[in-house]
């Protein structure tokens, strides 16, 4: 098993949610985390929460020119990158021809562009130190075709392939890239289910809670250097998919 005491992890969409979630688990671990986040007021008050191993950075991943600058602010803060999970993304479901063009691209924007120049930014680094783990916050709507979020499972098929073509381009640098895909979780990303669904999803166990993703992260991050897991599906034990 690979310690993560002394490594430093960097958590996008860290604020709240599974993010959140990692952060406090990877800080247990003995981690030094800093959150990324849009929200530098949640930031502060998560930071504050878990003391001097977590720093906070506001990024906005929807702007190229925020998270062009992201990484270098990472290394002035640390001095070095072993973890960066790209984790930050957003939600929309529905049918398509009722559907916003608008809402479906501020979510690519998230889910995918966000993802693809986020990792591109941290790899020179990690591929310069010869190691590091890069992990990606997918869904299991990146390996099924859910029909009542055909957009939304279009931004996570891009995602799965991404993943398994850079894994296979920097395993010659010790470089990991692998990505967990959970099936629903109780996070802001479903605040538009209706009250009735939520509870009645809860009830028969179709949810899974952030803390159950943060731990599968964590087994994730501490094989061997040895062993990759590429993809990690967790799904509550109640479900249709």
């Amino acid at each position: 098993m690979q310690e993560l005491s002394g490594k430093v992890a960097a958590i996008t969409g860290a604020a709240s949610g599974i993010g959140l979630a990692c952060a406090k688990r990877l800080v247990a671990a003995g981690a030094r985390v800093v959150l990324i986040d849009r929200d530098g007021e949640a930031l502060a008050r998560a930071c504050q929460a878990l003391g001097a191993p977590a720093s906070p950075l506001v990024v906005d991943l929807a702007e190229p020119a925020s998270v062009a600058g992201m990484m270098p602010r990472i290394l002035a803060e640390t001095g070095q990158l072993d973890i960066f999970h790209a984790n930050a993304g957003s939600y929309v479901g529905g049918p398509v021809a009722d559907g916003d063009p608008d809402a479906w691209d501020r979510m690519l924007t998230l889910n995918v562009n966000a993802v693809f120049r986020s990792v591109r930014a941290v790899l020179p680094h990690m591929i310069g130190r010869r190691t590091g783990d890069i992990l990606v916050t997918s869904s299991v709507a990146g390996v099924e075709a859910v029909v009542w979020e055909p957009v939304y499972t279009a931004s996570k098929h891009a995602v799965q392939a991404f993943v398994h073509t850079v894994r296979r381009q920097v395993i010659p640098h010790g470089l990991r890239v692998g990505a967990v895909l959970p099936g629903p979780v109780a996070t802001a990303l479903i605040a538009d289910w209706p009250p009735e669904k939520l509870a009645a999803e809860r009830a028969r166990g179709g949810l899974l809670e952030a803390e159950e993703v943060a731990e599968a992260v964590h087994f994730m991050l501490t094989r061997p250097r040895t062993v990759t897991i590429r993809d990690l599906v967790i799904l509550p034990q109640s479900t249709d998919l």
